[in-house]
């Protein structure tokens, strides 16, 4: 189980890290002015290849830790990343961090070591035939919405992307709950599971990008959290097995709306603000 809530925090870390560089990266190509030398432009694009870099990892690290942990553990953790964001932005971008931000960072906190107390070690039980079946199926609508909502424009379009973005990390987060690897390794192929997680996190990442394009980002990251935390821990506890130990059932609820409660007050970090 340690390993589990090392590689939960770990991309936590590495997601929250990631943000910062990004958009230090972005910070000084767009304040660079004209003339300036190549290196400049070097810098900035290495901060935020540096940042791409670190979100991958915490993807590999996400999909290590569900392998152990529940789905409601680990997608809390991973939304846990805007509280990383938030410090790190106040500390190397000059965010400011308001009390009410510091409030949210205590309960965060609060609710992740809750959660780390009352998750119930072991894999999932599977979705059989039928409900690997349904998760691929599910992937077509999920798509056409996400074609639907791009071509829309203002706060609708925003809000119908992040809810689609939500869903395809939530689709991405049940797929890596289930899958098997089996043995040989390159037999993987084949599996529909790692299908359905390439393409539900490929529309994840997809919609994001355009429903920050499109409305605030306080707004969208509050919409993609919810919808990606609050679904896949619904579904590991309905049907994939995933328990909290006995007789926590309550603080277990308690952990994760303090968890949820202070990543959606600190939302707005999710991407700090850049500007020219």
């Amino acid at each position: 189980m340690l390993l589990g809530l090392l590689g939960a925090f770990g991309a936590a870390v590495l997601y929250g890290a990631g943000t910062v560089l990004q958009a230090a990266g972005v910070r000084g190509s767009a304040r660079r002015p004209p003339g300036a030398p190549g290196s400049t432009r070097i810098r900035s694009a290495g901060l935020y290849g540096a940042g791409l870099l670190l979100d991958a990892l915490g993807f590999l690290a996400s999909l290590a830790a569900l392998r152990t942990l529940p789905l409601f553990v680990v997608q809390s953790a991973i939304a846990s990343s805007v509280a990383v964001t938030a410090v790190l932005a106040a500390v190397f971008l000059g965010s400011r961090l308001e009390r009410s931000d510091i409030v949210a960072l205590g309960a965060v906190g609060l609710g992740l070591v809750g959660l780390a107390a009352v998750a119930h070690e072991g894999g999932a039980t599977g979705l059989g035939g039928t409900g690997v079946a349904l998760l691929l199926v599910g992937l077509a609508p999920v798509v056409l919405l996400a074609a639907v909502a791009s071509r829309l424009h203002g706060r609708a379009a925003a809000s119908l992307l992040a809810l689609v973005a939500g869903v395809g990390f939530a689709g991405t987060g049940v797929s890596a709950r289930v899958i098997r690897v089996p043995q040989p390794w390159w037999r993987g192929v084949a599996d529909p599971v790692l299908w359905s997680l390439v393409g539900y996190s490929l529309v994840g990442l997809v919609c994001y990008a355009l429903a920050l394009q499109r409305g605030s980002v306080t707004a969208v990251a509050a919409v993609t959290f919810t919808v990606e935390t609050v679904v896949p821990a619904l579904i590991g506890l309905a049907w994939l097995g995933d328990r909290v130990r006995p007789g926590a059932g309550g603080l277990a609820a308690l952990a994760f709306g303090l968890t949820l409660a202070g990543c959606l007050r600190l939302a707005g970090h999710a991407n700090p603000e850049v500007t020219a």
